[in-house]
């Protein structure tokens, strides 16, 4: 008979207090990550989310992909993807990094609120540790209807179609959030 295997297992460390501006910001995370992981029936994993700065960010950034500069999410993983670890522990699929500054201030500059975009980041980072890329457009189609699949799961617009919204000066502020954070709780 086989054994269930565990839920995802998820570690959120922050390692800049900018974050904690961003009350219930790790709740968030986990939902968003969780979510992700039921719609793609990924479970009895484990992965790492870190909370960094734009200064950690751009250095992990320049090491690892030859970019010297700051940017919202990295996504580090585990590579082959791993199937199951020794011991009964659940494999490391790998590690999500989000820069605080870049995160927030594209939030502001597109008029989102803080908690949607870091759970829109958090999702996409997700993908890429399950194999997912936007290298290639048709590639970057199938990455953006799984994000928006997610997303709706968590109650979140659309983040792709809210750029155009934005362009046109409209928004839609009516959804409810089911996230536990408030719309106007943009650090």
């Amino acid at each position: 008979m086989r054994r269930p295997r565990p839920p995802l297992k998820i570690d959120v460390r922050v390692d800049s207090k900018r974050w904690n501006k961003a009350r219930s910001i790790k709740s968030v995370l986990r939902r968003a990550v969780a979510d992700a992981a039921s719609a793609l029936s990924t479970t009895g994993a484990e992965l790492a989310i870190v909370l960094a700065d734009d200064s950690t960010i751009r250095l992990l950034n320049r090491d690892w992909r030859g970019v010297d500069a700051a940017t919202n999410v990295l996504a580090f993983p585990a590579k082959p993807f791993p199937t199951e670890e020794a011991g009964g522990a659940p494999p490391l699929i790998g590690d999500i990094v989000l820069g605080y500054e870049t995160v927030a201030r594209e939030a502001r500059d597109e008029g989102k609120p803080f908690a949607h975009h870091v759970a829109h980041l958090a999702v996409h980072g997700f993908l890429h540790l399950v194999g997912y890329d936007h290298e290639r457009d048709e590639d970057a189609e199938k990455m953006e209807r799984a994000e928006r699949r997610i997303l709706r799961r968590l109650a979140i617009p659309d983040p792709y179609r809210r750029r155009a919204k934005s362009a046109n000066k409209t928004r839609n502020t009516s959804r409810k959030i089911r996230l536990g954070v408030t719309p106007d709780s943009n650090p």
